[in-house]
């Protein structure tokens, strides 16, 4: 017993300091604090229906009408019947937020490298290199926190698989099986479709080394037990994978019928997004040298100059105060690659590359080849429109690869790899598999690569333009100021190129020097793990604390209550009745937090509402704004008043027609949008058996109950009517219901429903009781029961297989 627990003491040593590094990276949520994480403000803002009704009502509403018209909650943080697996996550994640993620980055990355067998001091020190790595620090100070979560993740997801091949079936077996069950359930699919790419390269590694050895049926054993873990992880994971592979076909990354843009002209027809869309955010093969450099490309587009910058000095000398001068200089757009938005380098480290150069020198075998081949195929892809033939290549042919937007965003497969092999590095410098000459002259080839690569850059640093995409606007901006703005906005890139070349060249001197001084018997192999934690955590926390620090955190009740209620958002809701607002003064997700709004802030929208939106809602169609039952217009005058317009011409909560046109194709319906009588004609491509109806005066319908869920109205008419409702469509899970008995609804109008109902008094109702809930949490819950006796089952074994090895 004892032993036990002195084997299991520096682990728990580590853990303690890992949740202490943590608190003191992000200490002001000790004293209350939360980080203001701006895509956490729009979450909120398109999230607070869903949660009031939920607070409200005790249970779980999967539709909201308080963004874009309406859509369903499943990626707005809906919560799943015996999603079991949600709580584990949740008890590993016990830190304030953001520290949580970054304990889960160290934790998680440690226990990678304990799974590779790498000494605990070492397995630290990577897992402080991966964890502060600058963009995933970057990711939590702007609230990409699923992206973060399934980052954090990844390194549990390859113990597991790691194991599993190293014979450890039962604990490979089990540990793959919960962590991919985490990984699925932080709900960032790209993130997890990135890991597949890399365990699929992992994967041929490890064939090509099985065949060699001739141990293939070890290795079609260990992925045969590796796809019944992911199975049993998909299955606990039933409920959201299922609701969002049903979503995905309806939102904008699924198959779109429009065959034009709203300006007319051809639109290329995808099963995805966009080409454009995919690649808008595609890293500039020069911009690979930010990850050894931090500010190569100048950084990110708000950078803090500080007072001794050249900008400074410009705001000084066209008549700004010192204090003015400052405060403009703190949001200074230093970047100039081609990305449209920066907000930081992708620095992996000039330390933490020092060592993974070092490592492809002395590192052999299938574990370099794996993480060389991750890091290549990761970078390459990252060049998105930059390398078009791979590019076009994966979004054509590679499956789901066109799901995807931002392709930058792939580095995290590098910034994971990265870290692991520089450690294996040191690994190869402390043991005796290569004499001290050859570590030598791979020390002597890594100096000169590194260090010779920043002295170039300072050589000829004057071969570089340090002119941005956008310094054209600037110009224009500041007028008769302009050439003097953009002459000093290059004048500081150019500085900080060199001040940070040089910062590189220093770390690398050092780097070499301490393992030269260990080569040479003047430094123990402790002090050179020292040295290097301090290396590694001096250059990357410097970085990172540039772009986040204490002045991201903020009370708690700015995170938890974002926005405050404007003149026209209180003169609006003083209204009872129901209706949208379409408030033209902010695209994103303020109004959401407010109203049923026409606008918010969402990844993946509903298809054919984006379509109706790009093609008459941004245009501000009246017609379309009056079926869609928008009664507020928030806008404001050339003084900046924002005020509410009552629009007195909305087509109301649902309407008689008397006509509904069929036409042949989705452009036709779209398109005849434009100057539709919707008020008395509706219009569709489905198959509807009665075009023709009779509305007299007296018929109406109005609604009597509203509920994001649930919809209740009256009828009443002296013939047979076909009703359209101000309610988007959404076929897999809305039903209708007259005097209680379902009946079929149909879409009209492009994104609206529309229901017949027989002459006399009615009740009509809409319910949303997606099957798809029902279906997967029972999935789930057999999953949880499976997993649970399987870890049972494994805990008997392992116990009962020991207890024979002791005896």
């Amino acid at each position: 017993m004892q032993a036990s627990i002195k084997k299991l003491l520096p682990h728990i040593l580590v853990s303690i300091g890992f949740i202490v590094i943590s608190l003191l990276y992000f200490n002001p949520v000790l004293s209350g604090k939360q980080i203001f994480q701006s895509d956490i403000m729009h979450y909120i803002g398109m999230s607070k229906q869903q949660n009031d009704f939920r607070a409200n009502n005790q249970e779980e509403t999967y539709w909201t009408n308080s963004a874009f018209g309406g859509m369903p909650t499943y990626q707005l943080g809906a919560k799943y019947p015996h999603n079991y697996i949600k709580s584990l996550d949740s008890a590993l994640r016990f830190l304030p937020r953001p520290a949580d993620y970054l304990f889960l980055y160290f934790i998680g990355f440690y226990i990678l490298l304990l799974t590779l067998k790498v000494d605990f001091k070492l397995a630290a020190l990577g897992a402080l290199a991966f964890g502060f790595s600058t963009y995933l620090i970057i990711i939590l100070g702007v609230g990409h926190n699923s992206k973060a979560h399934a980052i954090a993740y990844m390194p549990l997801v390859l113990s597991g698989i790691l194991l599993t091949f190293q014979q450890k079936y039962v604990l490979g077996f089990l540990l793959t099986a919960v962590a991919m069950a985490l990984e699925i359930g932080a709900n960032h699919f790209q993130m997890t479709y990135y890991l597949m790419l890399l365990v699929i390269v992992l994967g041929i590694v490890y064939l090509i080394d099985a065949y060699k050895k001739k141990v293939l049926p070890h290795f079609f054993k260990a992925v045969g037990l590796l796809v019944v873990a992911v199975i049993i992880s998909v299955g606990l994971n039933a409920t959201n994978i299922m609701a969002t592979q049903e979503y995905v076909k309806e939102s904008t990354r699924g198959k779109s019928e429009i065959t034009i843009n709203p300006d007319g002209t051809a639109k290329e027809v995808t099963t995805g997004l966009d080409k454009d869309y995919i690649t808008e955010y595609s890293y500039g093969i020069l911009e690979t040298f930010n990850l050894y450099i931090p500010r190569f490309m100048g950084g990110g587009n708000g950078e803090d100059v500080g007072k001794d910058s050249e900008i400074y000095k410009f705001y000084t000398n066209i008549g700004a105060s010192p204090v003015e001068a400052l405060n403009e200089s703190k949001s200074t757009p230093t970047y100039w690659g081609k990305q449209p938005i920066v907000e930081a380098p992708a620095y992996i480290g000039a330390v933490v590359l020092f060592l993974f150069v070092f490592a492809l020198f002395l590192v052999k075998g299938r574990l370099k080849w794996w993480l060389v081949g991750g890091t290549i195929l990761s970078l390459l892809l990252s060049y998105g429109k930059n390398l078009d033939f791979l590019t076009n290549f994966f979004i054509d042919y590679v499956p789901l690869y066109n799901k995807f937007r931002a392709v930058s965003s792939i580095q995290v497969i590098l910034e994971l790899c990265i870290p692991i092999l520089a450690i294996f590095g040191l690994v190869r410098l402390f043991n005796d598999f290569e004499g001290d000459d050859k570590k030598l002259k791979a020390l002597k080839y890594t100096a000169i690569i590194t260090g010779g690569l920043a002295v170039l850059f300072i050589l000829f640093k004057s071969s570089f333009s340090f002119v941005g995409a956008n310094d054209g606007y600037y110009r224009q901006v500041y007028g008769e100021y302009g050439e003097s703005f953009v002459r000093a906005l290059k004048d500081d890139r150019k500085a900080m190129f060199t001040t940070d070349t040089l910062r590189t060249l220093v770390l690398v001197l050092l780097s070499a020097g301490t393992i030269f001084m260990f080569l040479k018997k003047k430094l123990s192999e402790k002090l050179v793990v020292v040295v290097f934690a301090v290396l590694i955590v001096f250059d990357l926390v410097s970085v990172d604390r540039r772009y986040v620090n204490e002045d991201n955190f903020v009370s708690s009740i700015q995170v938890s209550k974002p926005y405050s209620a404007n003149a026209a958002d209180l003169e609006i809701m003083k209204d009872t009745t129901h209706f949208r607002v379409f408030d033209v003064t902010s695209g994103a997700a303020r109004a959401s937090y407010f109203h049923n709004s026409l606008t918010g802030y969402h990844a993946a929208k509903l298809g054919r509402y984006n379509e109706l939106f790009d093609f008459h809602i941004a245009r501000n169609n009246i017609n379309v704004l009056n079926m869609l039952n928008t009664k507020y217009i928030i806008a404001d005058d050339d003084k900046g008043n924002i005020f509410p317009y009552e629009n007195e011409d909305t087509n109301g909560n649902a309407w008689f027609v008397s006509e509904v046109k069929q036409v042949n194709s989705a452009n036709e319906e779209l398109t005849g949008l434009e100057s539709l009588d919707n008020k008395n004609i509706a219009i569709t491509t489905q198959s509807i058996p009665k075009r023709n109806f009779t509305v007299d005066s007296t018929a109406s319908i109005s609604i009597t109950e509203y509920k994001p869920n649930y919809l209740k109205y009256k009828s009443n008419n002296n013939d047979d009517g076909f009703a359209v409702f101000s309610e988007i469509y959404y076929a897999d899970g809305w039903q209708a219901f007259i005097d209680g008995k379902a009946v079929p609804h149909y879409r009209v109008n492009y994104v609206l429903r529309a229901l017949e109902i027989p002459k006399g008094n009615h009740t009509i109702e809409f319910k949303f009781e997606p099957k798809v809930i029902q279906t997967g949490s029972s999935i789930a819950l057999a999953s949880s029961i499976l997993l649970g006796l399987l870890i049972l089952g494994g805990l008997f074994y392992e116990f009962k297989y020991k207890a024979k090895e002791s005896a």
